[in-house]
C-alpha cells in the first residue's frame, strides 16, 4: 500500500478536553478534536487521489488537512500541561497504556488485512516485530503514536519532577530507554549486521514546539478577534497548497507555512462557544475520536480508493474526494461510537 502523504493521526484516549478537578469541560477542544478527526481522514482520502493521479484535488485536500497533525500536538500539550496534568506516576502509566493496549489491537487487525486482502507482505512475522519499533506500512497511520507516547510520557515527567515535586523512578528510567534506544539500535545493526529497524518512539524539537506553543494559545485567556484568525486560516491556506504545488509534496509538519495554518486554525476555534443543544453530540464524537482514528484507514482503502481509481480526470474528482471522505468519516465514526456504547472502547480505542 505505498503512500505518496505521510499520515496524520489523532490524538487518543488520553487528557481529555476536560480540565482538571473542578474545572469545566471545554467544548471548543472537543469541536477542535472532531473537526481534527475529520482532517485526518480528508488526507488519507487525498492521498488516494494523489496515487490515483488526481494531483490537483489530491494536494489541495491534503492541504485543507494537513493542520491536524500539528494541532493535536498542540491539544496534547494543553492537556498534559493545563487541562490536565498528571498527579502521580500511576496515572502517567494509566494514560500511556489507554493509548498502548488499542495500538497493540490495531496493529494486529491491520497486519492481518494486509495480509488477507492487500499485497502479500515480505514477512508476516518479520513485519510484527517491526511494529516493535516504529509503525508499519500495513498500519503506517499509527506512526503518529509513536511520537505521541513519548511526547505524553516527557510531558508527565517535567510535570511530576517540576510540580508535583515527585520522582516518577519507573517513567524516568522508561524516558531514559526511549532516548538510549535509537543509539542502540544503531549499535546493534553495526555489530551484528542485522538489519535491524529503525527506532521511531522518539518527539522531535518542532513537535515539542507545537505542544508548548499550543498549549500557551489555547490556555490564554484573549486571543484577539476571530475574523482575523480565520483570516489568515485562509491565506495559510492558499500558501500552503501554492506551496505543495510548485515546491514541495508533502509540505514537511515543521514548515512555516504548515505552522501558520495550524495556529491560526487553533485561534479560530479555540474559545468557540458551543450551544448546549449540540454539546452531548459533541462530547460522544469527541470521546469516539481515537477510536475513528484507528478504524478510518480501512474506510478509506474500501471506500475511497476504488472510487479514485476509476475516476476520469477533471471535474468529477474534488467532488467525489469530497463525498467519499465524509462517508468514510461517518462510517469511521459510527464505528468508534458504536464499540464505545458495547464497553469495547478499552482495546479499540
Amino acid at each position: 500500500m505505498p503512500r505518496t502523504a505521510p499520515p496524520t493521526a489523532v490524538p487518543p484516549a488520553g487528557p481529555t478536553a476536560r480540565g482538571g478537578t473542578g474545572r469545566e469541560r471545554r467544548y471548543d477542544i472537543d469541536l477542535l478534536r472532531v473537526l481534527c478527526t475529520a482532517a485526518v481522514v480528508l488526507v488519507h482520502a487525498s492521498a488516494e487521489f494523489l496515487d490515483a493521479g488526481h494531483r490537483a484535488t489530491g494536494v489541495v485536500g491534503d492541504s485543507a488537512g494537513r493542520f491536524a497533525v500539528p494541532a493535536f500536538f498542540a491539544m496534547a500539550g494543553w492537556a498534559a500541561l493545563v487541562g490536565s496534568p498528571v498527579r502521580g506516576e500511576a496515572q502517567l502509566l494509566t494514560r500511556l497504556g489507554r493509548i498502548l493496549r488499542p495500538m497493540a489491537v490495531w496493529t494486529a487487525v491491520y497486519l492481518l488485512w494486509q495480509q488477507l486482502y492487500g499485497p502479500p507482505l515480505d514477512g508476516g512475522a518479520e513485519e510484527a516485530l517491526r511494529a516493535l519499533f516504529g509503525s508499519v506500512e500495513a498500519a503506517f497511520h499509527l506512526w503518529y503514536l509513536y511520537t505521541y507516547v513519548p511526547l505524553l510520557l516527557l510531558l508527565g515527567v517535567v510535570v511530576l519532577v517540576l510540580h508535583r515535586r515527585a520522582a516518577p523512578r519507573r517513567s524516568l528510567l522508561l524516558l531514559v530507554a526511549f532516548a538510549v534506544a535509537p543509539v542502540l539500535a544503531g549499535d546493534g545493526r553495526a555489530l551484528t549486521g542485522l538489519p535491524l529497524p529503525a527506532w521511531d518512539w522518539k518527539v522531535s524539537l518542532s513537535t515539542l514546539g507545537y505542544a508548548v506553543a499550543g498549549a500557551a494559545l489555547l490556555a490564554a485567556r484573549r486571543r484577539g478577534p476571530r475574523a482575523l484568525w480565520l483570516a489568515g486560516a485562509a491565506v495559510a491556506l492558499v500558501a500552503l497548497t501554492a506551496y505543495q504545488l510548485t515546491v514541495r509534496q508533502p509540505a514537511a509538519y515543521g514548515s512555516p507555512a504548515v505552522a501558520a495554518l495550524t495556529f491560526a486554525v487553533l485561534g479560530a476555534v479555540g474559545g468557540v462557544r458551543v450551544p448546549d443543544r449540540a454539546r452531548a453530540v459533541l462530547e460522544r464524537l469527541s470521546d469516539a475520536s481515537f477510536g475513528t482514528y484507528l478504524v478510518h484507514l480501512l474506510f478509506v482503502l474500501l471506500l475511497v480508493g476504488p472510487v479514485a481509481e476509476g475516476l476520469p480526470h477533471g471535474f468529477p474528482a474534488p467532488v467525489a474526494l469530497a463525498v467519499t471522505a465524509v462517508a468514510a468519516a461517518a462510517l469511521s465514526f459510527a464505528a468508534s461510537v458504536l464499540w464505545g456504547r458495547l464497553g469495547m472502547r478499552r482495546w479499540l480505542g
